[in-house]
């Protein structure tokens, strides 16, 4: 069964985000940046690998999975198939026109996720956003965080609960540390694998 990667960079105090939606805080530039052309080029959208004539070898990922504010990101500036090297999935439940290469849906995540898992292929990149994150946390295997040296005091957090989640949200899920990457510009890229048990907090 292939895994559900959550990877994303967040900042020291835990949000993907501002409260704009924009990411541009985070450090494109620096030491790092050779690790994730390396490791994860797979996660670059196609302008960024047209620049670099990067061929992405989808060896780490072969879909990702965005909520609608994710892909609006880039939709909104022109780029409506940020991802063509992967298979596309946008969690909305509006009629956004789309290309072809692109599946919008208004299925349960959990649902869609539990599908691709028992297909043969890549990881499953969960791109984001926080309150997709949510809805899925259950269902992912990986976090690979970059975490960047950088407080945004608000913003989206990289779980963004809702009323909706409450329940969803509940309990201690365990992951732990396989491996923790740290870089002369500040970046730390630390990879999880998910523990089995979940630890129900104790009661006040």
């Amino acid at each position: 069964m292939r895994p559900l990667i959550y990877y994303v960079a967040v900042s020291l105090d835990g949000f993907i985000a501002d409260t704009d939606g924009n990411f541009d805080a985070f450090d494109a530039e620096g030491d790092h940046m050779a690790t994730i052309l390396s490791d994860f080029a797979d996660a670059l959208p196609k302008p960024a690998l047209d620049a670099l004539s990067i061929t992405p070898p989808t060896t780490v990922f072969d879909t990702v999975l965005m909520g609608s504010a994710t892909y609006a990101v880039g939709a909104d500036v022109g780029l409506s198939s940020p991802y063509p090297h992967l298979r596309q999935f946008v969690f909305s439940r509006s009629d956004r026109a789309v290309p072809d290469d692109v599946t919008v849906t208004a299925e349960s995540p959990s649902d869609v996720v539990g599908r691709l898992k028992s297909e043969e292929g890549q990881g499953i990149w969960l791109c984001g956003g926080g309150v997709l994150a949510a809805s899925l946390i259950d269902d992912i295997d990986r976090l690979i965080l970059k975490v960047n040296p950088i407080l945004l005091g608000a913003g989206i957090p990289l779980f963004a609960g809702t009323p909706m989640l409450t329940d969803a949200l509940s309990g201690v899920r365990g992951f732990d540390l396989t491996r923790s990457r740290a870089y002369e510009s500040g970046v730390l890229i630390n990879e999880y694998e998910r523990r089995t048990a979940v630890v129900e907090p104790e009661p006040r």
